[in-house]
């Protein structure tokens, strides 16, 4: 029986300890309604301290900044951001965090297009990429054993240069910069980087926090990167670091699926998988500026389809400032002019 007692009352006092030694259950309180606000807009953050803590200082930090309790979202990212409070009590400092959804505060425009030229387009193509360069198409297929890089004249389809990728890879998107050529895989966690006169392969480079590659295009000095989500990633070309990311939102809330991205005046247009709208993005924050409805176009393709066939490839023509727009497996490259509707 004295065991038993000796057991029970240390048993007993174990847990008291370790309940005196839990750290209090501090929150992060905000006035935004379900933690989402607009862009530009002001939010109160204020601590929820049940147990009545007491408290020295609060230091509260949107993405790792420094931010005041009236903080202002004027110039901040869309998405969910990272809000943390560091929280002095005695000498010990509580961490409390929560995550703030940063919406754009307007709905993006719809734009439209008119048809400039049709061009044919090797409809065994699944295409995944496409960029001109210094005035010639350069094309990334996908699918495993079929995954090419080739380089076509737009306007007859004739395949110029064209190299086969291993079997254990499934291309995605490319992008060309300074003479080199970028192309994603799907996901093998790699990149390849080719010379863009030869073809001839320069080496790879491997992904961070991105778990697959889907798209890429660039700004004439660094990478912009999709995975299948709504995040598009920044990448260095020297270390291929992801240096920055932006998340792509509406006025509503996310616009994920982005695959396809290519460069244009400033703006990253990004096809929208299984989907024929295309989203015009501001690269500086990630809001969705406008939204292209190519569907007029799937009309004209006669193996279309939604799950399979879909919509895929944008590419940006400087010297006709136009933009040429095809698909996978299609049989036609369209060249349009875009506008607000």
């Amino acid at each position: 029986m004295i065991r038993i007692k000796h057991i029970i009352f240390t048993s007993l006092a174990v847990f008291l300890l370790n309940c005196g030694s839990e750290k209090p259950q501090l929150s992060i309180k905000t006035s935004a309604k379900n933690n989402t606000a607009i862009v530009g807009e002001s939010v109160k953050l204020s601590l929820n301290n049940p147990d009545g803590v007491s408290i020295n200082s609060i230091t509260y930090l949107l993405e790792g900044e420094k931010v005041s309790e009236n903080l202002s979202l004027k110039n901040v990212k869309l998405g969910k951001q990272d809000l943390v409070a560091e929280v002095i009590s005695g000498n010990d400092t509580i961490i409390a965090e929560s995550k703030l959804i940063v919406l754009n505060d307007k709905r993006p425009e719809l734009y439209t297009f008119e048809i400039i030229n049709t061009y044919p387009h090797d409809p065994t193509s699944y295409t995944q990429g496409l960029e001109f360069y210094k005035g010639e198409l350069y094309e990334s297929t996908g699918q495993f054993g079929e995954s090419k890089l080739r380089k076509v004249d737009y306007k007859t389809g004739e395949v110029l240069k064209s190299i086969d990728l291993k079997n254990g890879y499934f291309a995605e998107g490319l992008t060309i910069l300074n003479d080199k050529i970028y192309q994603l895989t799907w996901q093998a966690d790699t990149g390849i980087i080719y010379d863009a006169n030869t073809f001839e392969k320069l080496g790879i480079f491997r992904y961070n926090q991105s778990k697959e590659g889907w798209g890429l295009c660039n700004d004439g000095k660094n990478l912009y990167k999709s995975d299948g989500t709504e995040q598009v990633w920044t990448l260095n070309t020297n270390t291929f670091t992801e240096d920055d990311k932006i998340e792509v939102y509406t006025n509503k809330g996310k616009l994920g699926r982005l695959n396809e991205l290519e460069w244009v005046n400033g703006k990253i247009y990004a096809n929208i998988y299984e989907n024929t709208g295309v989203a015009i993005v501001n690269p500086e924050n990630g809001a969705t500026e406008a939204v292209i409805d190519f569907t007029p176009l799937t009309e004209q393709i006669a193996n279309y389809s939604s799950n399979d066939n879909v919509l895929n490839g944008i590419a940006y023509n400087p010297e006709t400032e136009t933009l040429f727009v095809t698909g996978k497996r299609w049989d036609k490259l369209f060249e349009v002019r875009v506008f607000k509707k």
